[in-house]
């Protein structure tokens, strides 16, 4: 087991106690010495976390680990809005895995936090780690939306915003694991290191970068587009498990053809090293076929209509590819496949195909309401054509 010492650098509030945020976010601030406060609606979860001293992050792969979480606790942010309110305005950080569209549930805690907020502290560095472009950003909005002076509230000074991007697989978890949490050993956690002005929180493990796109878009349209894509052609061939749905020959070419449209526009927009972004590819998909981890097909795939949606890892690269001219077939062909989700305890699928039901709404109404792309855009018609392969 691994742990870290008693000293500690300070306070880190993390919202979302799921298996992401003890698994990676949490572990990570753990071993940088912060006393992890962990935040979430859901009261069984609090209970137990708060009722336990430690939980275990174990590791599957290559040079697998286990590591030992303790020094942490758990608040009810739905019973006890008030005691997460205190917790942000001493903390030193606040991080977030509770999925893009919850940041703006979490923002009025985070804003009252800093009104809360002695002036004197340090700026506290909040992080929103999700799957998403801008993340932050998008958190900040809201954040700003909850201040009484918007914009132009002083709170506002009290804190320094930074985009991140995160990559771990976290797979569902087996049951009766309790709090511990199985993570594949390879992880990476970017952080716009710019507005810290060189004054950065000391997190091992973490990759500071100057500028963050580059690192959310390689990721974004390679890690999820490609796990996205694997789970929508495995569920539609009957795989259960990720890797099992890799290993089908015509899953693992679709995925490849996907990520060579995804890598063509990522070299050529960021000037990325070829060479260097292939290892990076052919690491990605070791990683899919990675029999250890249980990951299922529907919980990748869960979420289509977000995952369809304009900033997501389908449209945001096939809108970009379409613009520059060229038509994006392969990544159109995943987001085809993506339409065929049809699991009935996923709310977004059930919306997705009563939607595709819905004969009131023509093929581009269709195209357009779930990627959020005007109807002239380039990439709506072919997308229309999916959905109307789709409905048939």
């Amino acid at each position: 087991m691994s742990d870290s010492t008693d000293s500690t650098p300070g306070t880190a509030v993390h919202f979302g106690a799921g298996n992401i945020g003890r698994g990676f976010v949490g572990l990570l601030l753990h071993e940088a010495g912060y006393e992890v406060v962990f935040s979430d609606v859901n009261a069984e979860l609090i209970n137990e976390l708060a009722a336990a001293d430690s939980y275990v992050v174990h590791e599957v792969g290559t040079g697998a680990r286990d590591h030992e979480v303790t020094r942490f606790r758990a608040l009810n942010s739905s019973a006890d809005p008030a005691a997460v309110v205190q917790a942000v305005a001493t903390a030193d950080i606040v991080t977030c895995a509770v999925g893009p569209n919850v940041l703006r549930y979490i923002a009025p805690a985070i804003a009252e936090g800093l009104a809360a907020r002695d002036a004197a502290l340090p700026k506290l560095a909040v992080l929103a780690c999700e799957n998403a472009i801008n993340a932050t950003d998008r958190l900040e909005e809201f954040i700003v939306a909850a201040l009484p002076g918007g914009a132009s509230d002083p709170s506002l000074a009290k804190a320094i915003f930074a985009n991140t991007a995160v990559d771990r697989i976290v797979p569902a978890q087996a049951p009766g694991q309790g709090l511990d949490v199985t993570v594949e050993t390879y992880f990476e956690w970017a952080i716009d290191r710019t507005p810290f002005e060189g004054a950065e929180p000391q997190i091992p493990g973490v990759h500071w970068v100057d500028g963050l796109e580059a690192s959310i878009e390689r990721k974004l349209f390679t890690v999820n587009t490609g796990h996205a894509t694997t789970a929508y052609f495995g569920f539609a061939a009957g795989a259960e498990k990720i890797s099992d749905a890799i290993a089908l020959p015509e899953v693992h070419a679709a995925v490849e053809a996907v990520l060579a449209e995804t890598s063509a526009l990522l070299i050529a927009k960021h000037e990325l090293d070829p060479a260097e972004h292939a290892k990076y590819v052919a690491a990605i998909l070791t990683r899919f076929e990675n029999a250890s981890l249980p990951d299922t097909v529907t919980r990748v795939g869960r979420q289509p209509l977000r995952k369809l949606s304009r900033d997501e890892r389908f449209v945001s690269p096939g809108a970009a590819i379409a613009e520059s001219g060229t038509e994006p077939t392969a990544l159109l062909d995943a987001m085809g496949a993506a339409l065929k989700f049809d699991v009935t305890d996923d709310e977004q699928s059930v919306e997705l195909q009563a939607m595709l039901a819905d004969t009131s709404l023509d093929d581009e109404t269709v195209a357009t309401t779930i990627t959020g792309l005007d109807a002239g855009h380039p990439l709506v018609a072919p997308f229309a054509a999916r959905v109307a392969a789709a409905r048939a």
